[in-house]
């Protein structure tokens, strides 16, 4: 629950830091014309419509299970996530390659204010770092405790809101300074071609990132297995009951962020009478579901 209230207060940090920004930018993109700030604009404003989802996300997947959900709501964090995603490549992505081609064809002249623009950049890559590194340090810890890799945990986290905010974040500040070279060479050689391929680039760099998001998503939406460490300490928590002799068989699979269905086949202690059976069967799965990340547990007697 801890993790789960720290991911709704990055993600806020996130929309808040965006939203000063995306304005930021806007009123930059019209003082200096330059087609790389408006590239950075609509990516900012894009960031700023993502949050929005990624609060939705974040909502909706921690409802608790009910009749109708008996593995609860999880999975609805994976599609408002994926429509965020699919946000970042339209509004933002789409949106600046188009604006750079644009500019690439006409020519438009721009460059007045130059000032003004390095000025919100740097003011946004202030407050996006203040962003990023809230998320590094979120991430960071919960990696440190499964001695994991960063990055690797930020592409096997089961979170989707937290990964989101990490890579738009880290894009942000790519984007931002491929911005500021786009205009400083517009600037230095008087060409706007500079202008325009930093809006393209920005434009690329949003797509990449969007299209890794919806990767992502699509395969927890499918059905994503949990990792070997998690399979392995699974795997000894049910060893370690005492009515269990051995374990045959183990499936776990993220049904939302931080849980997991459990199927799994196992051999009991003796042999016990078949009326018995399903009772500790029972009483073996409500023992695993203590564990708050376990959504649901069905255990089945192994075949000699």
């Amino acid at each position: 629950m801890t993790e789960t209230g720290e991911s709704t207060r990055t993600v806020l940090v996130a929309f808040a830091a965006n939203l000063a920004i995306a304005a930021a930018k806007s009123v930059a993109a019209v003082l200096t014309g330059s087609a790389s700030m408006v590239a950075e604009a609509a990516h900012s404003w894009s960031d700023t419509g993502n949050e929005i989802f990624l609060l939705i996300a974040d909502r909706r997947g921690r409802r608790p299970a009910d009749a109708e959900h008996p593995l609860g709501h999880g999975r609805e964090a994976y599609v408002w996530s994926l429509l965020a995603a699919v946000g970042l490549f339209v509004a933002g992505a789409a949106v600046s390659v188009w604006h750079g081609v644009s500019e690439l064809l006409h020519e438009t002249p721009g460059g007045e204010n130059y000032l003004v623009g390095y000025a919100v950049l740097a003011i946004a890559f202030l407050l996006e770092g203040i962003s990023w590194l809230r998320a590094v340090r979120q991430l960071g810890g919960e990696a440190q405790e499964r001695d994991s890799d960063l990055l690797d945990y930020v592409m096997e986290t089961s979170d989707p809101t937290l990964r989101a905010v990490f890579a738009e974040d880290s894009a942000a500040l790519i984007g931002i300074l491929l911005a500021a070279g786009g205009m400083g060479l517009h600037q230095l050689t008087g060409d706007p071609l500079w202008d325009a391929l930093g809006s393209i680039l920005v434009g690329l760099l949003l797509g990449g990132v969007a299209v890794l998001l919806i990767d992502s998503n699509r395969r927890f939406l499918a059905g994503e297995p949990a990792g070997a460490p998690i399979h392995a300490a699974a795997i000894a928590r049910i060893e370690a009951l005492p009515q269990v002799d051995s374990v045959r068989f183990v499936r776990l699979e993220y049904v939302g962020p931080r849980k997991v269905f459990l199927v799994g086949s196992v051999d009991l202690v003796g042999d016990p009478a078949e009326h018995t059976i399903a009772t500790t069967l029972r009483d073996l799965e409500h023992e695993l579901e203590r564990n708050e990340r376990v959504a649901q547990a069905v255990l089945t007697v192994a075949g000699p």
